[in-house]
Parts: C-alpha cells; structure tokens; sequence
C-alpha cells in the first residue's frame, strides 16, 4: 500500500501549505519497503495512494476522499519514523467527513 505524507526537510510531518518535500512510502506486512521523496505532490505519478497522513483532522482532505484515499491524522508524532510506528501499530485518528 502507498502512504502519502508531507514533510520539511527534518522529515517531521507539517501542514500540506507549509510542505518542502512529500514522502510516499510503500508500506507492506508491516515494513517500510520503499520511500521516495517528492518536491511537490503534483510531481508524483501514480494512479492510486491508498492512505494520506496529515497533521490534523482541520487540514483539507477532500480531494483525498473523493480520489478514494483513506485520511489519518496524526496524534502526537512528528517524525517520518514515528509516524509510520505508529501507522503499523494502528494508533492514527481516521479523519471523516
């Protein structure tokens, strides 16, 4: 499954507005097999993003919805490493509409 996160340059999760850099993680079994860092979301290709983690359930996320994509926010964590802990372990709010 692909995991789609914006980062600054420490890799800590900020607002989509405030993002140096977008990382998509291919996550799968409960590993990290591939992340890939992006200078914007436009630039990445691929059809389908299964889940977006944002930095909170305010942010914008409906063009995440409408696209099929199942929005998290975080609770606590910053970092890239602590957000996808956390991710593996389920311990991330599901945003709804």
């Amino acid at each position: 499954m692909l995991i789609l996160i914006p980062l600054n340059p420490a890799q800590e999760i900020v607002a989509q507005h405030e993002a140096t850099q977008w990382a998509l993680v291919e996550f799968h079994e409960g590993v990290v097999e591939t992340t890939h860092f992006f200078a914007t979301k436009e630039a990445i290709d691929t059809p389908w993003i299964d889940f977006v983690i944002l930095l909170n359930r305010f942010e914008n996320y409906l063009e995440y919805m409408e696209a099929g994509s199942m929005v998290l926010a975080v609770r606590n964590e910053k970092h890239l490493d602590e957000i996808l802990e956390a991710f593996k372990f389920k311990e991330l709010d599901e945003v709804g509409m």
